[in-house]
């Protein structure tokens, strides 16, 4: 389940992680570290988006999926 933005813990992100579908396998290190800067730009528009506490605070972790992609990389 995927949560909602959250402007609080959006303030104590200390780390960001990408997940990425299987489906985008054949993307090259540079296209996903474009779309990743991206979306992690604008996490408030990420239709996946999860905050894993960690020692620090808070990672953000966005799951791409095929609107997100669409939307970033036009």
């Amino acid at each position: 389940m995927a949560d909602k933005f959250d402007p609080y813990r959006e303030a104590l992100v200390m780390e960001e992680t990408t997940v990425w579908p299987e489906e985008y396998g054949e993307l090259s290190d540079d296209e996903k570290r474009s779309v990743a800067q991206a979306l992690h730009a604008e996490p408030q528009n990420c239709s996946q988006l999860a905050y894993l506490r960690v020692h620090t605070g808070f990672c953000r972790q966005i799951t791409v999926t095929a609107d997100d992609y669409e939307r970033v990389a036009a």
